[in-house]
């Protein structure tokens, strides 16, 4: 089982962990498109096109599963790319409203949906939740924290300032959704922020959860070969994934 995992820079590296944590996969070939990051302040057709050009460089390998770890992408671009792709392909919205399903019973519980200001505008987690009978949903664009995290700001007086500036005026949700796969990397400091009274959810656990509803894992891989690609600066790319997955 070869998986591809595409992303608009680092962020999807926070799936990639849960996929290596779970061994679902024999390899793994990621690609970030660091070039052209974020995505998230792009127009709808600017985000299509790079999504299938980042496709076309999957065709290089024969994967058997594409991942968009990408918020944006999986707003916009999902149906684009199952049109031209040979594989199928997951995005990490659905998954993303699944874990919620799983994890909060109450609809009257409140929820904060946090992304990159494309994301929040296509409204992709607020429609379906809010036609599952969830009644207390916000969200705020948050995209300011995606560079954070490209330039490895995890914590510090830059990242305390940025969450202010979001935060200041908000009550403490139920749960937070961090739908953008670069938040997990600060998952650390949104959780403390809000006095760990908050359930965070995001894509790398929420993919995991999918794949294991949807598809037969009847073996898991005891070592899986993991591949990095950048479309700039790839060094800079494999630094994080050395940090992040303990490489």
């Amino acid at each position: 089982m070869r998986v591809g995992v595409f992303d608009s820079g680092v962020g999807g590296l926070t799936v990639v962990k849960s996929l290596l944590e779970h061994k679902l996969f024999e390899e793994i070939i990621y690609f970030g498109d660091t070039a052209r990051v974020p995505y998230g302040v792009k127009d709808a057709n600017t985000i299509i096109r790079y999504s299938l050009e980042a496709l076309e460089f999957f065709k290089n390998f024969d994967i058997d599963l594409l991942i968009t770890a990408c918020n944006t992408v999986s707003a916009y671009a999902l149906d684009e790319l199952k049109a031209h792709a040979h594989c199928p392909v997951i995005g990490v919205v659905e998954p993303g409203i699944l874990a919620v399903e799983n994890a909060i019973s109450d609809k009257n519980a409140t929820i904060l949906v946090i992304a990159t200001q494309a994301t929040i505008k296509s409204r992709a987690y607020e429609n379906p939740l809010t036609a599952k009978g969830y009644s207390k949903i916000s969200a705020r664009a948050t995209g300011l924290f995606v560079p954070i995290v490209e330039e490895g700001l995890y914590s510090g007086e830059i990242l305390q300032s940025t969450m202010h500036h979001y935060f200041k005026e908000l009550p403490h949700p139920d749960a937070i959704i961090l739908g953008c796969t670069h938040f997990p990397l600060i998952a650390d400091a949104i959780g403390k922020y809000f006095k760990g009274n908050s359930l965070l959810i995001h894509s790398g656990e929420a993919i995991v959860e999918y794949l294991e509803h949807h598809y037969n894992f009847s073996k898991r891989f005891e070592k899986t070969e993991l591949k990095l690609f950048a479309s700039e600066n790839p060094e800079a790319l494999r630094s994080v994934a050395k940090k992040w997955l303990d490489l």
